[in-house]
């Protein structure tokens, strides 16, 4: 490059008395060019630029720039955006940066780096198109054009102002309809949906199917453009966890497969099993107490698994919504107390419509009346607790700090067996003298 050293003190003059125009200039160029101009320029000088660069623009060049050059950068780099260009790098060149980095901006970066197990930072993806909103469109264009040579093209770019803060977004087909010198920032959408890199997946999967997106944006607590998640990754994850909550539901071990070994299995199944013995030895300790009552009148026992039956169904029934409704973030807080009432109505509007079929069912079967009046007035009280019940136990373990999704049927059915068995057996010895 002889022929443009004489122009490098220019250069070198203009970069050092407005480093953020000359970032500018840097990221509209090819990215060979660039490589050229720092590398030509004295390291000290081309080091100022860095700072300033787009996330992705620096991350290329510093896996590319000479030693010299990169022993100038380094020590510019706050933790922040450190942390951010690393997270944009090739594996090999972001243990090249991390290994270069003093040892206490180290200990800040990794915390920085160190996402949540099931957050959007830990599954985003940081391959993205980001562009200046002082850009105009025939520049962008150019720059959209060499970025995607290396990435796959792109929907949507996104647009940053001059410290990386994520201020639009522009689709493709409204930069290429756009007059060629118009400002990005012009025509940009402005209304853009972001989520925290903090944010549990699960709360991001329900606020993206509201929304009906196939990418959201996440930002870093300044609003910086991080990367991206993919509503595919999304929809994984809540298959996944869905999966999870259903054995989880019913007692069995999140983690356990298929084919787990023999031994694993047992460990996940036999705690729950244990406490479901326990609970149903409760429910029988209800029965007992109306042993006589059962000896007297023997067609009771006929209908004990009925009212049961019912109740866990029903139940079961609220619980799968509410689970449903928790998973994908679809009940705020200031609604609890009306889905917990929607549901118990519920059970009150089912408890009457199958009490009056199973009262039928008993005076006929029977012959009295008063069998299918004890059975109907059971089966609306077990249905009542039942979609109470069903509700409230999986908010009320969620609102305790518990997995919602850990055993709450196994909860449920003892809850609906008890009262279910209570009130079938109470409302007989009431009305014992009309059923012998």
């Amino acid at each position: 490059m002889a022929s443009s050293t004489p122009l490098l003190p220019l250069a070198q003059s203009y970069l050092e008395r407005d480093p953020l125009a000359a970032a500018h200039c840097i990221e509209n160029m090819d990215e060979e060019d660039a490589l050229t101009v720092l590398s030509e320029l004295p390291p000290a000088s081309a080091a100022q630029v860095f700072p300033h660069l787009q996330v992705n623009v620096a991350s290329n060049l510093l896996s590319r720039i000479p030693p010299e050059l990169f022993k100038e950068v380094i020590p510019r780099l706050g933790p922040h955006q450190a942390a951010s260009i690393i997270l944009s790098m090739e594996p090999v060149s972001r243990q090249k940066l991390i290994d270069s980095l003093p040892e206490k901006s180290k200990e800040e970066i990794r915390e920085l780096l160190t996402y949540p197990e099931h957050s959007a930072g830990k599954v985003m993806s940081t391959d993205f198109v980001a562009l200046r909103q002082d850009v105009n469109v025939q520049n962008a264009v150019e720059r959209i054009r060499t970025l995607v040579r290396k990435k796959n093209p792109a929907s949507y770019a996104y647009v940053v102002d001059h410290e990386n803060h994520l201020v639009g977004i522009i689709t493709m087909r409204d930069l290429l309809l756009s007059n060629p010198d118009t400002q990005l920032g012009e025509f940009m959408n402005r209304n853009v949906f972001t989520v925290n890199a903090f944010m549990d997946l699960e709360e991001v999967a329900g606020e993206v199917s509201k929304r009906k997106f196939f990418v959201v944006p996440v930002v870093d607590h300044e609003k910086k453009l991080l990367g991206l998640v993919k509503a595919d990754q999304l929809i994984g994850y809540a298959q996944s966890e869905a999966t999870e909550d259903l054995v989880k539901m019913f007692g069995a071990g999140s983690t356990e497969s298929t084919f787990s070994p023999i031994l694993y299995s047992l460990s996940k199944r036999q705690p729950w099993l244990h406490f479901n013995l326990l609970t149903a030895f409760l429910a029988a300790g209800v029965v007992s107490l109306f042993e006589s009552t059962i000896a007297q009148i023997t067609a009771l026992a006929v209908f004990l698994p009925v009212v049961a039956g019912q109740g866990g169904n029903a139940g079961n029934q609220s619980l799968a919504i509410v689970m449903r409704g928790l998973v994908l973030r679809e009940i705020p807080k200031g609604k609890v107390w009306k889905l917990i009432a929607k549901e118990t109505l519920i059970g009150l509007i089912n408890g009457v419509s199958i009490g009056l079929v199973t009262s039928l069912i008993a005076w006929v079967w029977y012959g009295n009346a008063i069998l299918g009046v004890v059975i109907g007035l059971a089966m609306i009280v077990n249905l009542v607790v039942a979609g109470l019940f069903g509700a409230a136990i999986p908010l009320i373990m969620k609102a305790l700090g518990f997995d919602p999704a850990q055993s709450s049927s196994i909860v449920l059915t003892t809850f609906t067996d008890v009262v279910g068995f209570l009130a079938f057996l109470g409302f007989a010895r009431i009305f014992m003298n009309y059923l012998m």
